[in-house]
């Protein structure tokens, strides 16, 4: 371990407190605003927030966002579809200079589509501001990438995954100097994902002033060791799974026995689908091929996206699928936390997910910010144990569907 390293983790020091080892944080900021008017937000920044469609902010948003903009560190425990991008697409916002042509926030995020999904909520809430936003991501030009991040106009916010991110600091393409903020997002599902060193390295590459501000489903020990390394008496903030958004979307289940039935019963739902926009998710990437091609061999539109996909593939499905030309789209949990398109009002779990922590972030697809939406569990006999498990998990109630499902979409 570096002397850099250990200088760094003495000058930043202290850790959370109250946090429990490798579960969840304890809260230890209990300020509550409950308006995005009483947030001593700029008016530039006001209009955009007010014309991407919010009115009240959500529960993370009333207790993270004023911490952040004052500049403190934070660690929030939060799940996906809870409004956490908007959280700290809206501070880092607050916190730019837009006069002065430099670097001033960084994002890392596990996903390219995820780093593009952040990308485009930063540009849109930002967008009376002048504010420019750049997606660092692999499968790009280097020397395009370089003229971007080194041009007269560089962006004020880059967003970007683990490797490109660092890539592009260890080659002095990004300069930290100006960089007012660290984001990490998904933090969790980042150190999982074997990138521990690669953030280590780029919290390093910080300057020691830089605010942290770390994002996090779940609260496992590699993300605490992270926190207590390189944050400085952090805000802790824990939004609990019973504030979760899965108010507004309706559940609903359909018993189909047996794993055979369920194509009949998709085919049969199909004209359903398409009177809206609908992710159908299943277990494996296998999986997405084959229900692909039976519903291409019946004659039915769809599309599918999955992580063994080139880059150039997934952006075109994903701009299909945004413009609405596509309108049925079978995924992964791989690439659940990175779709966010405003019309998809319908999610079908096809399989129930692997893990239960994984409900949260495919149905959220729908009824996004408290926008409605209806998801539809297909269960087998084998899978009627793990829907209660769910339904026990999120303090739910999954129903059986009924007949007239179309008129509630």
């Amino acid at each position: 371990m570096s002397a850099a390293y250990e200088e760094k983790r003495d000058h930043q020091g202290s850790g959370p407190e109250g946090m429990e080892p490798g579960g969840t944080i304890e809260s230890n900021w209990d300020q509550v605003v409950d308006s995005f008017d009483n947030m001593a937000l700029g008016e530039k920044l006001l209009r955009g927030i007010y014309a991407y469609g919010f009115e009240k902010p959500s529960a993370i948003q009333q207790r993270a966002i004023v911490p952040c903009i004052q500049g403190r560190d934070v660690i929030a425990q939060a799940q996906s579809g809870t409004g956490k991008t908007a959280t700290f697409a809206i501070s880092i916002l607050q916190r730019l200079d837009v006069s002065q042509p430099t670097t001033q926030a960084l994002v890392v995020a596990p996903t390219r589509e995820l780093a593009q999904q952040i990308q485009k909520v930063i540009l849109a809430l930002g967008d009376y501001m002048g504010m420019r936003c750049h997606v660092c991501i692999g499968g790009t030009n280097v020397r395009n990438e370089q003229a971007k991040l080194q041009g007269e106009e560089p962006p004020h916010v880059v967003v970007g995954t683990p490797g490109r991110v660092f890539d592009m600091l260890s080659r002095r393409f990004i300069s930290p100097r100006h960089i007012r903020m660290f984001v990490l997002d998904e933090a969790d599902e980042m150190l999982s994902r074997g990138f521990q060193e690669q953030i280590k390295d780029i919290f390093q590459k910080m300057e020691s002033d830089t605010q942290m501000v770390l994002l996090s489903a779940t609260m496992p020990d590699d993300v605490l060791e992270v926190s207590k390394r390189f944050m400085r008496d952090p805000v802790s903030i824990l939004v609990k799974k019973q504030e979760l958004t899965l108010e507004g979307i309706r559940q609903f289940y359909i018993d189909v026995e047996k794993e055979e039935w369920k194509l009949d019963t998709l085919t049969d739902l199909y004209s359903t689908l398409t009177i809206t926009q609908a992710v159908i998710f299943v277990n494996t990437r296998r999986k997405v091929e084959w229900l692909t091609q039976k519903m291409h061999e019946g004659e039915f539109t769809v599309s599918a996206l999955h992580g063994e996909m080139n880059q150039n593939e997934r952006d075109v499905i994903m701009k299909e699928f945004r413009s609405g030309s596509s309108r049925v789209l079978i995924t992964t949990d791989l690439l659940a936390r990175g779709i966010d398109v405003q019309q998809v009002s319908l999610v079908i779990n096809y399989d129930l997910p692997a893990a239960r922590e994984n409900y949260i972030h495919r149905i959220g697809r729908g009824g996004r910010f408290g926008r409605k939406g209806v998801a539809i569990n297909m269960v087998t006999e084998e899978e009627k144990r793990a829907l209660r498990d769910i339904e026990k998990f999120y303090n739910t109630v999954v129903e059986e569907m009924p007949i007239n499902v179309a008129d509630l979409i």
